[in-house]
């Protein structure tokens, strides 16, 4: 807080558990109400200063952030590995350089803050809305914290950041670079935590202009609550069950290759994971034998194995929910096509599941319809493109969805009948420019690309 390491007015402290040895890995503060109001103080009272910086200065800082965290990589790489049991090798493509670059992306995009539109005799202005709470997950730790943090720096707003209590430490890694490049004391400030003890207490404060929380749609809704009083902005990335739909005409094993690897990715704990897989009747079990084949590849255990493919689960909690959907899976019918249950072949502690795969699942059953987190893909069979759809569309959520058909343009026809925010068509993969964000409960606002800076941006007018 304030640029400062202070000690936490609680006396809790919260034990990191590293999920494949089950062992303690860290012990940070759990923090209290009396902290939050600290650290919004602090936040508060640096606003004027940093909200007055030039663009040229707050990009130059973010550059800077962004050349330590590159020095610091193996910092960042160990956190993910032993918090989330991410394989080691992996660590650096998958959380930490895409950080790097939204870093050195929203420097360049700072200036905005400084462009006047005119409009005949009225002038439109871009202000920063002020202090910003920003409430991270625990399956994209750095990644989700930089797609806050950035922006909101380039806009000109001060930050008070809550990380997960399962992976905590990216947050004190960066807390450590904004101090060391010479970021203004009180412009960042980290408090560490439980969501249920300072969660509401960041989302309800009354100098907190507006708060970014990624989460469960559950849980996304209490903020939302606990925010509306004080009429805060609200930003919320929240659950999926995101659809991918692969046309008849299209290259199946590319397709279906796409979709299994999309699944699995991270352990399956990505929210904007395609876990709905709907495939023609003609193709569908040739594409279900082309998935066992493509799941089976993975290797799953130990993330300092360079042989691995898929580590733990981010903890033992999440494991016993997977569990659960998969043996619900299996009671409402569906087929297991690989996978299942049981501990991965070798191991015998930590939080490992098996790569799943569940054919002949119908758009009634719980594990079409609830977000699992897990590397579990369902497989639905339609009959013409016009019910793939409408079965795409038939969900509470709308965060995400896939096409992959003969080619761009018929993947583009189907994409815009699709009711979600963002559509991967013919393999595509994440992108800084494009706007990240959901349809119904899936959430509000949007982050990544130029977007995301509308979330942290007051519009003045000025009218002569």
């Amino acid at each position: 807080m304030n640029g400062e390491w202070v000690k936490s007015n609680s006396r809790e402290i919260i034990e990191v558990i590293n999920p494949a040895t089950e062992n303690p890995c860290a012990c940070v503060p759990g923090g209290n109400r009396e902290d939050v109001n600290a650290a919004v103080a602090s936040a508060r009272q640096a606003f004027n200063s940093w909200a007055h910086t030039s663009s040229e200065k707050r990009a130059a800082i973010m550059n800077a952030v962004a050349d330590e965290m590159q020095h610091r990589t193996d910092d960042l790489v160990d956190a993910h590995v032993i918090t989330m049991g991410c394989p080691r090798h992996l660590t650096a493509g998958l959380h930490i350089d895409a950080p790097i670059k939204a870093m050195r992306f929203y420097a360049d995009r700072a200036r905005q803050m400084e462009e006047v539109e005119e409009k005949g005799s009225v002038l439109l202005l871009k202000e920063p809305i002020g202090v910003c709470a920003l409430i991270n997950p625990w399956n994209y730790p750095l990644h989700q914290l930089i797609g806050k943090v950035a922006p909101a720096l380039a806009a000109g707003c001060t930050i008070i950041t809550k990380p997960s209590g399962q992976t905590p430490l990216q947050d004190f890694i960066m807390a450590e670079i904004f101090a060391a490049v010479g970021l203004p004391p009180g412009v960042f400030n980290l408090v560490s935590g439980s969501g249920s003890v300072i969660g509401p207490n960041m989302s309800s404060h009354p100098d907190v202009d507006m708060i970014s929380f990624t989460g469960s749609t559950y849980a996304g809704i209490k903020v939302a609550a606990a925010a509306a009083p004080t009429v805060k902005r609200v930003c919320q990335e929240l659950g999926g069950k995101s659809p991918y739909i692969i046309t008849k005409d299209a290259d199946l094993k590319a397709a279906v290759r796409y979709g299994v690897e999309d699944v699995m990715l991270n352990t399956g704990q990505t929210c904007n994971a395609l876990t709905r897989m709907l495939v023609p009747r003609s193709r569908y079990e040739e594409a279900v034998n082309i998935a066992r084949k493509i799941a089976e590849e993975n290797i799953v255990g130990d993330p300092n194995d360079k042989s691995v493919t898929m580590g733990p689960l981010a903890s033992a909690s999440q494991k016993q929910i997977v569990l659960k959907y998969i043996k619900t899976g299996i009671a409402e019918g569906a087929r297991i096509v690989t996978g299942g249950i049981d501990m991965p072949p070798g191991l015998h502690f930590g939080a490992y599941v098996q790569p799943t795969i569940f054919a002949d699942v119908s758009s009634e059953m719980v594990i079409s319809r609830e977000e699992i987190f897990g590397p579990v893909l369902c497989m639905i069979v339609y009959d013409d493109i016009e019910a793939a759809i409408e079965m795409a569309n038939d969900t509470v959520y709308g965060l995400s969805s896939g096409v992959y058909a003969k080619d761009k343009t018929s993947a583009i026809k189907i994409a815009r009948q699709i009711r979600a925010g963002q559509c991967y068509i013919q393999g595509s993969y994440f992108n800084l420019e494009a706007p990240f964000g959901g349809y119904k409960q899936s959430g509000n606002g949007r982050e990544w690309g130029d977007h995301a800076m509308h979330e942290y941006i007051e519009t003045k007018a000025i009218i002569a």
